[in-house]
């Protein structure tokens, strides 16, 4: 890290961001915290008064950014309109690639600020001219699998002070340091707007006459049984179908326009190829055609060895050496080569 040079830090209220605080001003920063107004369940400003709390102890800047009206449309509207396409959407993929940072990116360039930082577990590493980001050593808390979309005006001026910590020792720095709240406090689950049940959500979201009951059939097109409504279901899923056939089934195809929910068995949602939309890369030389190229359509495990094609569509095409299950529309897929994330893009629709 460089020393004397300001750097503008996402600044949630949590645990991470505000250990990466001290970090930052330990390796001679001068730290400037912005906390996003993102979504607030239940109107709950609390982690506002915690990230300005933890400022005012450091003596650090401490600013407020509402950007509430853009992330609804942005992400939440985004969510919506994916489950109901029939689609598993990736929100945390979409918030950091096309919100969380550059608006950090944005906020910076309008103070003069450098660099940009947040808590997230990974690091970074430039690799014949091209920055990349790398899997953090906490391999429980790596989140790179999130952050394939970023553009290396991004990933040049990113510090990323947690990256090489696991998640243990962050917090007995918090406590070390005497933030007590901050090393307790409970890590996030699932999606911010909807941590429990994202059905739930969705019914407040949508009209009712949306989501209707409809038909579970088989490959075949045979009925089974009756379903709540499309939208609640996931390619891949087996629990929660409400059903017992005394064999395991798991959802293997979504029609919308028919509100018909396919199943099957696992062998049936095999596939060894799939194509992706809006797709990043930072060296198509790294890997477009080459044959030591990891492909992760989930955040933990799940690797494939792969080769990844430009198509005449745009669309790239990704040959899997071996099957994998529950590719699902709508979701991610990141490409790796060892612990260097290469970039990712979003599964069409066979």
């Amino acid at each position: 890290m460089e020393v004397k040079k300001r750097v503008l830090l996402g600044m949630s209220g949590g645990t991470y961001s505000s250990v990466a605080a001290l970090l930052l001003q330990d390796a001679g920063y001068e730290v400037v915290g912005v906390t996003f107004r993102f979504y607030e369940k239940d109107g709950c400003t609390e982690y506002l008064n915690d990230a300005r709390q933890l400022c005012h102890r450091l003596g650090i800047q401490h600013i407020v950014s509402d950007q509430r009206a853009l992330f609804e449309s942005t992400v939440i509207d985004y969510f919506i309109d994916e489950y109901m396409a029939g689609h598993t959407p990736v929100p945390c993929i979409i918030c950091n690639n096309y919100l969380k940072w550059p608006l950090l990116r944005q906020i910076a360039d309008e103070m003069g600020i450098s660099y940009l930082a947040t808590g997230h577990y990974v690091q970074k590493q430039q690799i014949d001219g091209f920055w990349y980001i790398i899997n953090g050593v906490d391999e429980d808390k790596n989140q790179s699998f999130f952050l394939w979309g970023l553009q290396q005006d991004i990933l040049e001026r990113m510090i990323l002070p947690l990256g090489g910590l696991t998640k243990m020792r962050v917090r007995e720095i918090a406590e070390e340091r005497g933030f007590t709240k901050a090393a307790h406090k409970k890590d996030s689950l699932g999606v911010c707007f909807c941590p429990m049940d994202y059905r739930s959500f969705l019914r407040d979201k949508v009209p009712a006459e949306a989501i209707q009951r409809g038909k579970f059939v088989d490959v075949k097109g045979n009925f089974i049984a009756w379903h709540q409504g499309y939208p609640f279901y996931t390619i891949g899923q087996r629990r929660g179908l409400g059903i017992n056939l005394h064999q395991a089934v798991y959802v293997k195809e979504i029609v919308p326009f028919e509100n018909k929910v396919v199943l099957g068995d696992l062998r049936s949602l095999e596939h060894t190829q799939m194509r992706l939309k809006d797709w990043n890369i930072i060296d198509p030389l790294q890997l477009l055609g080459k044959e030591d190229v990891i492909v992760k359509i989930r955040y933990r495990k799940q690797e494939n060895r792969c080769i990844v094609t430009l198509q005449p569509d745009n669309t790239l095409l990704v040959c899997l050496y071996e099957p994998l299950t529950a590719i699902a529309p709508g979701q991610a897929a990141a490409f790796y080569r060892g612990e260097v994330l290469l970039g990712g893009g979003i599964i069409e629709e066979d």
